[in-house]
């Protein structure tokens, strides 16, 4: 795996992501993603030649949408999906209210919201568009394909780096995939 189109054809060929994709797409938002450990895992699943999927936590689906920052958009969302497909663990957040994370942080876009994820390898979305998949990787694929975790840009930052280190140990990510690389520096 090396390129971005090697994790679209990895995903492409597993009908259970793109079920759920296929889900996503019934909500008909202009502006989305599926993203986080839904690539993450199936990724690294992969590079450690895993044979069965790793449970996902909750399947992240985010988008953009500033007319209306009522979180209770987002539950309506979440509850769509769950009546499409009860056995996913849904999540639906939009990333115009990110300032309520980082009050001096602000997204323009979905794929905005993605670049200011905690962590490079989590920074990934991939959604339907006119009937091709597309992927969004605002900080680049290599850490993610070569198993590296290094926080992005905003959490190099004082103020933000005791969120990542936190999220870091709360993760326990090398008890699943054994070969990553964590910086924590």
């Amino acid at each position: 795996m090396k390129t971005e189109q090697d994790i679209i054809n990895l995903i492409a060929n597993d009908s259970y992501m793109m079920d759920i994709l296929d889900t996503v797409e019934q909500l008909n938002l202009d502006d989305y993603w599926v993203c986080a450990g839904f690539i993450r895992n199936k990724v690294w699943d992969t590079i450690h030649k895993y044979s069965m999927r790793t449970p996902y936590n909750d399947v992240d689906v985010i988008y953009f949408d500033q007319t209306d920052l009522n979180v209770q958009n987002e539950k309506l969302l979440e509850e769509k999906l769950l009546k499409i497909d009860p056995e996913i663990p849904w999540e639906v957040v939009n990333q115009a209210r990110i300032y309520n994370r980082h009050p001096d942080v602000s997204a323009f876009s979905a794929s905005d919201g993605i670049a200011h994820f905690p962590e490079t390898p989590t920074s990934v979305g991939i959604r339907v568009k006119e009937g091709k998949l597309v992927l969004t990787a605002p900080h680049g694929i290599e850490d993610l394909i070569n198993g590296i975790v290094n926080p992005t840009p905003l959490f190099t930052k004082d103020k933000y780096n005791d969120t990542y280190q936190n999220r870091i140990n709360s993760k326990s990510w090398t008890k699943t995939w054994p070969d990553l690389v964590i910086n924590t520096d």
